[in-house]
């Protein structure tokens, strides 16, 4: 009986370690199970070349959401679409610029977003309507080197 009563126990200590294993797994990986608290914006660039889906967003150096997903515009497919998922609470205007960056010189590229002035807030499906592409480094020393500067 006193065995019994001993693996009982520590069933339920196994139990109730996996259970804290899983839930920091979640929280430190920035998982999310059941939706979150963020909205959806879209924005539409030229170029995004080495930004990855998982990036994060920034508005004035603080991350405030993450690319969710890349991809071709549906419009015209000659763009890239760009889907951030956004922090529930930050406040965007319809006027904010987006633009694809880089931390230091060959670091990893992120969504810079610049505030604006308007009162109009972006909502859940909202499409961001001014960006900045990145700056292909490779194309610009390649038009310096051929003499092709501008």
């Amino acid at each position: 009986m006193n065995n019994a009563k001993l693996e009982f126990t520590v069933g339920i200590f196994m139990l109730a370690g996996i259970i804290c294993l899983a839930y920091l797994s979640i929280k430190l990986g920035k998982m999310e199970l059941i939706g979150g608290d963020n909205y959806r914006i879209t924005a539409g660039f030229d170029s995004v070349s080495g930004l990855k889906p998982g990036a994060r967003v920034e508005l004035a150096g603080v991350e405030i959401g993450t690319v969710e997903k890349i991809g071709l515009s549906d419009d015209t497919g000659d763009q890239a679409r760009v889907t951030m998922k956004i922090r529930e609470g930050v406040k965007l205007g319809d006027d904010v610029i987006a633009s694809v960056r880089t931390s230091g010189i060959i670091g990893d590229k992120f969504i810079k977003l610049k505030p604006g002035g308007s009162d109009k807030l972006l909502k859940d499906g909202s499409r961001i309507r001014d960006t900045e592409s990145a700056i292909d480094i490779e194309e610009l020393i390649s038009k310096f080197i051929h003499g092709n500067v501008d």
